[in-house]
């Protein structure tokens, strides 16, 4: 299974925070629309994430509900039929939530990082470091920190879980 190292924060904006992300990447920005539903599963979270009717992929995943830097296992199966596979992971697992979000994507050396504004939540930033198979997470953890303090992300601005348990706790 694949690894990174996550981190998700809320921003005060895109706008405000772009000039400093472009200053230091190496590729960028890819402008990328997402809609992504979740289904039930007890061993880890399974999304299907939508780019349009024809590209999709189905991503399970597990990670720690933690601020700051968090290890988080992942696997990606492309689809050609997102609708599809949405109906069917629907009737077999139940759907537990939606996600639509539009993401701007930047990459500094191995690290992932997305500008994403949520519908119903604003804006936040995450970074993703990606592993080696071997790797100690720490490796990650250390990276990841040092970019938070280049890009000006401060502790108070980390969040524990994922968009859906923020939307689901703003419904309630």
């Amino acid at each position: 299974m694949a690894r990174n190292i996550e981190i998700k924060a809320r921003i005060e904006s895109i706008a405000g925070l772009l000039p400093r992300v472009a200053a230091i990447a190496d590729k960028g920005p890819i402008e990328i629309a997402q809609d992504d539903t979740f289904f039930r599963c007890d061993s880890g979270r399974l999304k299907l994430r939508a780019f349009s009717e024809t590209e999709g992929e189905l991503i399970f995943y597990r990670r720690a509900n933690q601020q700051g830097p968090k290890e988080s296992f992942y696997v990606r199966t492309a689809t050609s039929c997102p609708a599809a596979l949405r109906e069917t992971l629907g009737l077999a697992c139940g759907v537990v939530g939606r996600v639509v979000k539009r993401r701007t994507l930047f990459l500094v050396g191995r690290t992932r990082v997305h500008l994403d504004r949520v519908e119903g939540l604003g804006d936040f930033m995450e970074l993703e470091v990606v592993l080696d198979e071997n790797e100690p997470a720490e490796a990650g953890v250390h990276e990841a920190r040092d970019l938070m303090a280049r890009l000006g992300i401060g502790p108070s601005q980390l969040i524990e879980g994922a968009y859906l348990d923020l939307l689901t706790q703003r419904a309630s």
